[in-house]
């Protein structure tokens, strides 16, 4: 211990000062990553994948300059805080996009990819490594939900088609809270060893109250909060947010200290019916809530970041690799062709969904969460999840940008294929009658509008 305060005398410097060399780690992070923000949307470098490499140089993995007990009280509540304001982000939007027309895809992706994804990547993992069932079932809920954050070109390029930017974008963001209960279960039953866990009761005391909770506190919201939209006299946007913020956290806290509820659940459910009674609510959160909602992401990839290690990551050997194998090259697109059989959309299109189902946010604040527990296989269930979040940041990082042009010129080629013969059949001389007068329709070319003219 002395030559490590010899040889690197800093260490002992950020090991006395750890909350200041956190919040200048933190800071001087996100200073430079708006600074290259520009720079890393034209690249194949995302800015998710930028603070997960930084995390990991300044943890363990490489100086030891961020040092944090991954099962310290710091961890597990830092990733509460994340999941109550993603899951409530989450659970905002789906009234803004379930209601509209395109909805089947993202449905059969929720119902059927994503169950049987986990199913998959359980066996996989089972057959793989030497963890149990359970312990395999929890690898796959860990691994099941997607995240738009590192196929943001994917989400937001407008030459894909609306109906796959919808899809994902959706499926991302419901995903989230429909794997929380199973992440739980499996979580709750590991962590008693399996000996004193009953079904019924965990159902009960944290789904179904958590549920009804929810429920209450999200029409009660609904019905607190002020209908005038004029800021004369009325409330400003900001505080808006911060009313539907401050309904996220109250919802949590009642539910956990008042029936034993879950908490995570009830957020989730309580967002979704302030989302579906009161969409102007939904609006200024998302107008007002952006940089807090992004701030905590990125604080959880570096977090996440410093946690990771060589040893850890590699820890199963060859079987590590195979369980990210069967995640991103097995799992997902066997699901999404499964689940997308005999619908409207062809094999391209298929394999560009099926591709680009990131792990990220969701996964890591989950996997925090097990790893905060006391469960004897907790550090290899995080580390197996670790490896395929890192692993998938920089694929689909590095491919979203490229996919999405790809997937666009295709759309474009296709819509001009169909139109060529639409205007070729627009112009085609229609026979006249036979009494040699022309169609009512077919009026000289000088009374028609000129081509681009205003109809109105």
């Amino acid at each position: 211990m002395a030559v490590v305060h010899t040889e690197l005398p800093w260490l002992s410097f950020a090991v006395s000062h750890r909350f200041e060399v956190a919040a200048l780690a933190l800071g001087g992070l996100l200073v430079i990553g708006a600074l290259l923000s520009g720079v890393a949307r034209r690249t194949f470098v995302s800015l998710p994948a930028v603070f997960v490499l930084a995390g990991f140089v300044l943890g363990d993995g490489v100086t030891g300059v961020v040092h944090l007990d991954p099962r310290s009280s710091f961890v597990s509540e830092l990733a509460t805080v994340a999941l109550i304001v993603i899951l409530f982000r989450d659970g905002l939007e789906v009234d803004g996009e379930l209601l509209q027309s395109h909805w089947s895809l993202p449905f059969r992706k929720l119902a059927l990819a994503m169950p049987l994804t986990a199913v998959i990547v359980a066996v996989g993992t089972r057959v793989l490594t030497g963890l149990s069932w359970t312990e395999s079932f929890l690898v796959g809920a860990l691994l099941s939900p997607t995240d738009p954050v590192l196929s943001s070109s994917v989400v937001t390029n407008p030459r894909v088609p609306a109906v796959v930017r919808h899809s994902l974008n959706l499926e991302s963001g419901l995903n989230d809270g429909l794997a929380l209960p199973a992440v739980l279960a499996f979580t709750a039953a590991l962590a008693t060893d399996g000996g004193h866990f009953v079904w019924w009761r965990f159902v009960i005391e944290n789904i179904a109250l958590g549920f009804a909770v929810g429920v209450v506190l999200g029409f009660a919201a609904a019905w607190l909060a002020p209908r005038n939209v004029r800021l004369e006299g009325g409330i400003p946007p900001h505080q808006r947010s911060l009313f539907a913020l401050g309904t996220a956290f109250a919802t949590y806290g009642v539910a956990v200290l008042t029936p034993h509820g879950n908490g995570l659940i009830a957020v989730y459910v309580a967002a979704i019916v302030l989302g579906i009674r009161r969409p102007d609510v939904r609006r200024y959160f998302d107008r007002q809530a952006a940089d807090l909602v992004e701030l905590v992401k990125l604080g959880i990839f570096v977090v996440f970041g410093s946690l990771l290690t060589l040893d850890g990551l590699f820890g199963s050997g060859w079987a590590a690799v195979g369980v990210v194998v069967v995640t991103l090259l097995i799992a997902r697109p066997v699901a999404v062709f499964a689940a997308l059989a005999r619908t409207a959309t062809d094999v391209p299109t298929r394999a560009f969904m099926a591709w680009f189902g990131p792990k990220g946010v969701a996964t890591m604040t989950f996997s925090l969460l097990v790893l905060s527990q006391r469960i004897a296989a907790g550090s290899t269930i995080f580390d197996l999840a670790a490896l395929t979040v890192f692993c998938s940041i920089f694929a689909h990082g590095a491919t979203d940008t490229a996919g999405a042009e790809w997937l666009a010129r295709r759309a474009e080629a296709k819509e001009a294929l169909v139109a060529v013969p639409a205007v070729a059949a627009r112009g085609v001389h229609q026979p006249a009658h036979e009494d040699g007068e022309q169609d009512e329709g077919d009026e000289s070319a000088d009374q028609r509008p000129e081509h681009g003219a205003n109809l109105t």
